[in-house]
């Protein structure tokens, strides 16, 4: 049932590319998520991303929906090549862009220094989990919302509302994300790039297949194994974080993260009590099909549950990681 202290969330959804963002707004979301092409945001893959015209046509189609665009400048710009982000921020700007997400500090300050108007949203790359942090960002910055990390449980998000002036994004369903938030560098020690300095963990080019004497699918990433699947085993992309490896302990053992999806379907009423003021789907690489699915079961959801109604809850499980979900440590600290 509803009650007077939850207050309807902002559905921010994923757009990789134009058509997702149409497919998005179509389907419910109230905010939709996207990045430039090239660097400057934490999806830097082949076929996803914006141009700067794509972004303008984007931010008209949501808007003339009611919708509103957010635009990823969230990766950290290498020594000596600012430059490019700090152009990424212009563009969103001139194109409209409800707002600004940033996770660099100097890209940080240059957005509210140049454009003290526009609308700044901190980026979960950025890892600011505390009320320290986090007051730090909107005084220096003007941060007007934070995108948390998914290491906090419900409980802990509730006690931070009551200590932060800004509104509060949290993730509801996606990829579970690893070790400290924000800080994803595993890659760079095997292929130079990483999602934090260029926004790709497993470059394309670096990524290959190949069958072995048993028939089994072999994935290896630059020069490195990273899984071993049986003949008609379901394989996925490789990733180091989400890789099997051989221990000393174990052998085909995920030594970091296994496939897993979050899903908090069932958490988002104490979410909305708790002072979400945004409930973030993952999912810039996922296809249009995924994308309509999980916003509209979303957006019932939502609706449901402001209407003082248990909604009918789809079974998202066939688009989930590894057909696997969890509350993470939303629930509770102990969840693996």
């Amino acid at each position: 049932m509803t009650t007077p202290d939850m207050h309807r969330p902002e559905l921010v959804c994923p757009a990789g590319t134009p058509s997702a963002l149409r497919t998005a707004v179509d389907a419910g979301a109230d905010a939709v998520y996207c990045g430039l092409q090239g660097p400057t945001n934490a999806r830097n893959f082949p076929g996803l991303n914006f141009t700067a015209q794509e972004l303008r046509q984007a931010v008209a189609y949501a808007h003339g929906r009611g919708a509103k665009v957010l635009l990823a400048v969230n990766s950290f710009p290498p020594a000596g090549r600012t430059a490019e982000w700090k152009e990424a921020v212009d563009i969103g700007v001139a194109a409209g862009a409800d707002a600004i997400i940033v996770a660099d500090i100097g890209v940080a300050q240059y957005a509210a220094r140049t454009h003290p108007g526009q609308r700044l949203h901190l980026s979960v790359q950025a890892g600011a989990s505390s009320p320290e942090a986090i007051r730090f960002y909107c005084r220096a910055f003007d941060i007007k919302r934070v995108v948390l990390p998914r290491i906090l449980t419900v409980k802990e998000i509730s006690d931070l509302h009551s200590r932060i002036p800004c509104e509060i994004e949290a993730f509801i369903f996606g990829n579970i994300g690893m070790m400290a938030e924000g800080r994803c560098s595993l890659s760079s020690y095997v292929t130079g790039q990483s999602t934090n300095m260029d926004g790709v963990c497993s470059p394309a080019g670096d990524v290959h297949y190949s069958e072995d004497a048993d028939g089994a699918l072999v994935t290896k990433l630059g020069q490195f194994t990273i899984d071993r699947f049986a003949r008609g085993e379901s394989a996925g992309y490789p990733t180091v974080c989400k890789g099997r490896y051989c221990t000393k302990a174990k052998s085909g053992y995920y030594a970091f993260e296994e496939p897993v999806s979050l899903n908090l379907t069932r958490l988002l009423p104490d979410l909305m009590r708790a002072g979400v003021t945004a409930l973030k789907i993952e999912g810039r690489q996922r296809s249009r099909a995924y994308v309509k699915a999980v916003v509209a079961a979303f957006r019932r959801a939502v609706d449901a549950y402001m209407a003082g109604r248990e909604p009918g809850l789809d079974n998202l499980l066939a688009l989930t990681e590894g057909h696997r979900e969890t509350q993470g440590a939303f629930r509770s600290k102990a969840w693996r």
